[in-house]
């Protein structure tokens, strides 16, 4: 059974003053919220299981989804309304509610892309977490070598860099973008035992990746919106009218 989680926790502070009665997770674009959004694609690509994380208004998540028969998929609740894990402290507590040895789609609320999310899943093959990763111009970057194995994280601007590899030559590495997309295997859950109950999913994949096999997945043509702000809710209308056609 193909599974996933869809991240609908965060508090959607740059979507105010929306989120100030609504969480992020219900922020409608082209009239229709964005966790449909993100969960019809899952369907289409295949997902049976979804479990969806909450804590800024879960009950108007929780009801939303049971008003809508949870579009005919199971989905399950992860609640975080006592404390917001952050993603890696979210994945975490989801545990006991995936099915075990399944590889794990996972999709940030507010991501649209046009990306293949069965392609993505199906890429995840013998790796201990993929990344859908692109060449998108940023200021922080994840550091790859040449086998497309993530080594580090750099933030272009400040210099800053993070690795398990002492004297990382950044140089020396390829560098790309995150998409907010990617896929877990369950094999990582006994690595998550020493992190707190609040911590990053990136952080745990820098931590990790000099024993585990994380891998990054280069889409070239990816077209891809984080609807955070604002602002970015007409562009969001024409990225999903321009899908369309």
């Amino acid at each position: 059974m193909m599974q996933a989680m869809i991240f609908a926790a965060g508090l959607g502070t740059r979507l105010k003053p929306l989120t100030d009665t609504m969480p992020k997770a219900l922020v409608r674009v082209d009239g229709i919220p964005l966790i449909e959004h993100v969960a019809e694609k899952m369907k289409c690509a295949g997902v049976e299981r979804i479990v969806v994380n909450v804590h800024h208004f879960a009950g108007q998540v929780i009801s939303f989804l049971h008003d809508n028969g949870n579009f005919g998929m199971d989905i399950r609740i992860s609640d975080e309304s006592d404390m917001l894990l952050d993603t890696g402290g979210g994945i975490k507590k989801a545990l006991p509610m995936f099915i075990p040895d399944e590889p794990v789609l996972i999709h940030n609320v507010d991501i649209l892309s046009n990306v293949d999310l069965r392609w993505l899943y199906e890429k995840h093959d013998g790796a201990d977490a993929t990344l859908l990763v692109s060449r998108r111009a940023t200021k922080r970057y994840l550091l790859f070598d040449d086998d497309m194995r993530l080594v580090g994280w750099t933030n272009v601007e400040t210099g800053e860099v993070k690795s398990p590899y002492p004297g990382l030559d950044v140089r020396a590495c390829r560098m790309f973008a995150f998409s907010g997309i990617h896929v877990f295997s369950p094999r990582l859950f006994p690595l998550m035992d020493g992190f707190p109950e609040k911590f990053g999913i990136i952080d745990f994949y820098l931590r990790v990746c000099d024993t585990a096999v994380i891998r990054g997945c280069v889409k070239e043509d990816l077209k891809l919106l984080d609807v955070g702000k604002l602002d970015t809710l007409a562009a969001a209308e024409k990225f999903l009218a321009d899908e369309r056609n």
